[in-house]
């Protein structure tokens, strides 16, 4: 008795380690983003976090009149999951589907009733490869509590590591109103959501909205959201911290990017082997516009490192340009190199019919 109990103890030992050293080592980087010409999803690859190198000669890798009820892609986020599984969240919406045939009216719906860029519905997409891609929709409008949405936006994607689930937030605007942030947790699916929607964060001074929420864990253990506030027409990047994944958030005062003109959809990720995270924006005030680029290890003082291929910023994409709305998740060296690989030899070059 003695000797089996000793024997599925050694054996139980090997199994708790075998994950830990099976696990690939994280040590590239994968970008994800849209671009205002096609409204599908776009991916780049980068080796060291400095250099971001388009595959499939940035054209589209998912197109969005593929996977979208709207037939546009934008503000694409990606996760790798604890399992390996890669994650996507997107919004449905296409803002000139009325020039390119898709409907006959500049948006879905009323303006006056549901401002600009009104839509229903959020993208999910998964992918064990970063190749082939299952998808859904959330129709978040038909929800209970819901139908009077005008606007639902910008998913991103969370690993709660209490829930053990995949926390989904995004931006609602009621009507033609305010943008305040929301939080759902996803089935295991990965098809649609297994709680109602939460409201996780407003701003409650004035009409000031917030939108476009990104949450990142400092190397404090607090949870940090940047967010894009909207004030009297600019847009600038703020951040709210909480103990709490999904919040409450306590919003501090100051606008923490550096540009003159307005920016929005933050994603702050982190340096492998370093303290410092990188918070990088869209500077969609620019023209052309461009992605603009913070570091911080504290969440309180922030680093401008300047755009993308701008003289003395480190910043370079090297077949691209004005990239929209991005997000980074780390990858595997060798999964960078699969990625490129895979469209050097199996290029799509239009903005259409791509691979789901």
């Amino acid at each position: 008795m003695k000797k089996i109990t000793f024997s599925l103890i050694v054996a139980l030992a090997a199994l708790v380690t075998l994950p830990s050293a099976a696990r690939p080592k994280t040590d590239a980087y994968l970008m994800v983003y849209f671009s205002d010409s096609d409204h599908c999803l776009h991916m780049a690859v980068s080796m060291d976090g400095y250099e971001f190198t388009a595959v499939n000669d940035n054209y589209p890798v998912i197109a969005g009149d593929t996977v979208a009820e709207q037939k546009g892609l934008r503000d694409p986020y990606i996760m790798r999951g604890p399992d390996g599984t890669y994650y996507i969240a997107a919004t449905d919406l296409h803002i000139f589907a009325q020039r390119y045939g898709y409907r006959t009216t500049q948006f879905e719906r009323d303006q006056n009733e549901f401002g600009w860029g009104n839509n229903k519905n959020l993208a999910l997409l998964k992918s064990k490869d970063l190749i082939h891609w299952e998808h859904s929709l959330v129709r978040v409008q038909q929800m209970d509590g819901f139908h009077d949405i005008g606007a639902t936006w910008a998913p991103e994607l969370i690993w709660d590591d209490q829930k053990k689930a995949v926390m989904i937030y995004w931006t609602i605007r009621r009507g033609n109103g305010a943008c305040k942030l929301y939080y759902a947790y996803a089935n295991k699916e990965f098809t649609g959501f297994a709680t109602e929607p939460q409201l996780m964060f407003e701003k409650t001074i004035g009409d000031h909205t917030a939108l476009d929420g990104d949450i990142v864990k400092g190397n404090d253990g607090k949870y940090y959201l940047h967010y894009a506030e909207y004030d009297e027409g600019f847009s600038g990047i703020m951040v709210a911290v909480s103990d709490n994944i999904s919040g409450p958030y306590t919003f501090q005062p100051e606008i923490v990017d550096k540009e003159e003109k307005a920016a929005e959809a933050p994603n702050c990720w982190k340096r492998y082997g370093t303290d410092t995270y990188v918070l990088m924006y869209d500077c969609f005030g620019r023209f052309p516009s461009n992605f603009g680029f913070l570091e911080t290890t504290d969440f309180k003082t922030y680093t401008d490192i300047g755009h993308f291929n701008e003289e003395g910023s480190k910043m370079k994409a090297t077949n691209f340009s004005s990239p929209k709305h991005g997000a980074v998740t780390p990858i595997t060296k060798k999964e960078a190199k699969k990625l490129l690989d895979y469209w050097n030899e199996n290029p799509v070059h239009n903005d259409h019919g791509m691979r789901r």
